[in-house]
């Protein structure tokens, strides 16, 4: 089979070899951290905690962190800080005239902005370190935090030590995946993200499994049914995260003493627009704000009025008809909003023209600029609709085929996306190598190059 063929392509290239084994290395080295609960607490103790986060935004950073936020693990903050931090910089890039120019810097301009986040991360994780360690008494039910400690533990010192070792969990999970990404394969910080959601993938599977099989809800059947389903919304994220719009570009001719020839016409290349440029960002944005909705129908003036008992029943549900659609509308506002941020069309403009490229019919500069912007805005209408779908496609499924709710955050949003952009990033990565090599491909350029070769 040509899958074997290519794996054993990939044992044969030393460095992509070293490279995958370092990488699952580290990912079983933050796995394992998961399972390390915090010094001073009583695991038997814990079992209420996992109920409190089945569902809604907990139950997405739950996944996310590969169950160590229910387990109160030392990586209980999982790389969620990073990305804070992250998505924090990137927005104070547009506003900030000193990270503007950091990022017109290159290679330097990056390390300082790196730096930057690194810091900011610790920051973050100071204020979350407390807000989570005060939330698990809550969360699992008990009266106070020194009845899930063990006996003779003291509350203050477990405070105290367990906000440095979160802290500490955070910034060594930010250098696993710095390591990944420098001497291992894929983007390091997507990959811990990918394998925690995955973690928890089996048990969400064979626990809806059972409920089909011993219940009388379907049985097999239904879960064969579940799984084509399955299969067919991710080939769907598939073509969401790589569908791109081509734009023709056209490259005059250089001489040989570096001028243009007149009206003569080089190379024609394409200019690839994506589809969904916002990748899974509009997501999160849209699910962090939809705790506002619950935390103004909960505020004392307005909780016991016919409004605010409405929001309050509505909005706590994240499989509900509104939560939903309010969810989707958030997602398309979030899509056109970071598209505009993330994708500067005056800058791919001046570059074009500084390189010497233009669009065929279309005068390069401000004009070409403004064409760039129409068909951003073309392609990114239907892009948010097909996000938003996928976004809500698990309360579709929840509330048409009853399926458990863990099993149904993997039929769409954010996880299942993340699962699908990670893995492509990596394999093109792998693809990358075994092109280089002159061996077929993960992909079907594979063919293309080994016969250029021969």
């Amino acid at each position: 089979m040509k899958i074997i063929e290519t794996l054993k392509n990939v044992w044969k290239i030393t460095e992509l070899k070293d490279r995958i084994i370092l990488t699952l290395g580290l990912l079983l080295v933050y796995r394992f951290g998961a399972q390390v609960v915090l010094p001073g607490i009583n695991v038997d103790a814990l079992g209420g905690l996992q109920d409190g986060t089945t569902g809604g935004l907990l139950g997405l950073l739950n996944a996310f962190t590969g169950g160590a936020f229910a387990n109160a693990s030392v990586f209980a903050l999982g790389i969620m800080p990073y990305i804070s931090a992250s998505i924090v910089v990137q927005l104070m890039g547009i506003a900030i005239p000193y990270l503007q120019k950091l990022q017109k810097e290159g290679a330097s301009g990056q390390k300082k902005i790196t730096q930057i986040t690194r810091w900011l991360t610790i920051g973050i994780c100071l204020v979350q370190a407390p807000g989570y360690l005060a939330s698990i008494p809550g969360l699992s039910g008990a009266s106070s935090m020194s009845s899930l400690l063990v006996s003779g533990f003291s509350e203050s010192i477990f405070y105290f030590s367990s906000v440095i070792i979160l802290v500490t969990g955070c910034v060594f999970a930010m250098w696993l995946g710095e390591k990944i990404t420098d001497k291992g394969i894929g983007n390091g910080i997507s990959l811990l993200i990918m394998v925690g959601i995955i973690a928890t993938l089996p048990a969400s599977f064979i626990q809806n499994a059972a409920s089909r099989l011993e219940g009388g809800n379907g049985g097999f059947m239904m879960i064969l049914i579940e799984l084509v389903i399955w299969f067919l919304i991710i080939l769907a994220s598939i073509f969401l995260v790589m569908a791109v719009r081509k734009i023709a570009v056209q490259y005059a001719r250089r001489t040989a003493s570096g001028g243009y020839e007149k009206n003569v016409f080089g190379s024609r290349q394409f200019l690839p627009l994506k589809l969904n440029a916002s990748g899974v960002m509009p997501i999160i944005f849209a699910q962090a704000i939809m705790f506002v909705p619950g935390l103004i129908g909960s505020s004392s003036w307005l909780k016991d009025t016919t409004a605010g008992v409405w929001m309050q029943a509505n909005f706590a549900d994240m499989f509900g008809f509104w939560y939903n659609l309010m969810f989707a509308l958030l997602i398309i506002i979030f899509t056109y909003f970071y598209t505009a941020i993330t994708v500067p069309t005056n800058k791919m403009a001046d570059d074009l023209k500084r390189s010497g490229g233009f669009i065929p019919g279309i005068r390069p500069g401000s004009e070409t600029s403004e064409y760039l912007d129409k068909i951003m805005s073309q392609i990114t209408l239907p892009g948010s609709i097909f996000l938003a779908l996928v976004a809500i496609f698990p309360a579709i499924v929840m509330n048409l085929m009853k399926v458990q709710a863990g099993w149904a955050l993997f039929f769409g949003g954010t996880s299942l996306l993340i699962m699908v952009g990670v893995a492509i990033d990596t394999m093109q990565q792998i693809n990358s190598y075994l092109l280089n090599k002159h061996y077929d491909g993960l992909m079907k350029t594979g063919k293309n190059r080994k016969a250029v070769a021969q």
